[in-house]
Parts: C-alpha cells; structure tokens; sequence
C-alpha cells in the first residue's frame, strides 16, 4: 500500500517513517509536516492509506479529511488526545493510534487497513474466471456459472448448471478467490453464488434445480444480502 505520513511533529514523524520503511506491505510516497502539503500530495498521487496527525497548526486532521473528496485513502489517526476517538469514528477512520506510537499497535493498525484495502480491491475487480486441476489438465470456469459450492472435508465440489468437479481443495481457498460481492457462504460447508438463487423454503435454499441447507448462524448474513421487499 503507499502510503503518507502527516505531522508536524519532526520526532513523530520520525518514528512513524521507521516503522512503515520496516513493513514489507507499505510504501511510502511522502512524509510531511503540514495538512495543506499533504493535500496537494494526494492530489497529485495514488495514496491508499494516510497516516495523519489531527492537531496541526493551520489546517488540522480532520479539517484534511472533510477537503478530501475523490481521492480519499484510508486514514489512520494519531494523537496524543484520547478525548478525538470518537469524534474520529464518526469519519469512517480505519484506526486511531493514541502517541506515543508503539510498534506492536503500528502493526496491528496496518493490518486492519491491508485486510480492507484487499477486500476492497477484491470487490472492484471480481474474478470473472477460475482455473482447477481435472486429471493433468487446467480447466476454466466462468465465476457466474457457478451455482453453488460445497465442501468434502479435504475436497469441494464446483455445481455449474451443466456439471460437477470436485477438485482438493478448501472453501476458505475457493472464497478467497471470488467475488464477496456475487457469492454468500450459507453453512460450514456450503457457499452460493446470489444471483442463482431461486427460492427459499424453510432451512433449504434453491438454486436453479438444486436444494441447499442454510444454518441459522449464517441465516442473518443471507437475509441481509437478499433484496427483500
């Protein structure tokens, strides 16, 4: 992720440069000591996540982040003022560090901005194909045939309207390479693409010809996906 640091702070702006130029997931693009420098940066540049200081002389943290319109990077707060957390919740920030910084929380705050830079970018550009192993040979499968997948133990099988594979593999590794936005996971062992989805009668969805178990602890997740009037 590239990434800018904002603070007008010398020796925190320090610390936090050493710890970006030690994670092997960050980039960094700038590192400046006032909101309007950093405006004009992210103007001129593709940043993905900011690192902003919210007291700062002239322009603050959050008066930089109510400017940004179309090119809005995920924030990461930092203060020495515990009293902003939630006035800096209420501006959709991925984390707010309270100074001084500790690697350890660094870390973890970079990580909750990687998984949401990853699911984000996932969902922008869905996988329209997958490739599986069928004997010694790669087969695609167009993502929107798939009606449903479920899982074996150390196997799942891939339901298209026209066939059946059953390939080694896991329903964590199959999700992870489609779209969170076209498939739901309905059971431990059952994921459904959503525009396939027919009917519902009790515990069992319908998928074209095909009847699926739901389970109760992923019943609140599939009502909320279903366009229900």
């Amino acid at each position: 992720m590239q990434c800018l640091i904002v603070d007008d702070d010398k020796i925190s702006r320090a610390e936090i440069q050493h710890f970006v130029k030690k994670s092997v997931l960050l980039k960094l693009v700038a590192s400046c000591a006032s909101a309007l420098e950093a405006f004009n940066i992210i103007e001129s540049n593709h940043i993905d996540l900011l690192f902003l200081d919210v007291m700062m002389p002239g322009m603050n943290g959050l008066e930089l982040m109510k400017s940004l319109k179309n090119r809005k990077p995920q924030v990461i707060l930092m203060t020495m003022e515990k009293n902003y957390a939630v006035e800096a919740f209420n501006y959709d920030v991925t984390d707010f560090l309270v100074k001084p910084v500790s690697e350890a929380r660094f870390l973890q705050a970079v990580a909750k901005a990687k998984n949401l830079h990853d699911q984000n970018w996932k969902e922008s550009n869905p996988q329209k194909q997958i490739f599986i192993k069928v004997n010694s040979k790669l087969m695609k499968i167009d993502t929107h045939d798939i009606l449903y997948i479920e899982a074996l133990e150390n196997y799942v099988s891939i339901y298209t309207a026209a066939s059946k594979h059953t390939i080694r593999s896991s329903l964590k590794t199959i999700m992870d390479k489609l779209s969170p936005k076209d498939f739901v996971r309905v059971h431990n062992s059952y994921l459904v693409r959503l525009d396939k989805i027919t009917g519902i009668e009790g515990s069992t969805i319908i998928v074209g010809k095909h009847f699926v178990p739901y389970s109760r602890g992923y019943k609140d997740e599939l009502m909320s996906r279903l366009n229900l009037l």
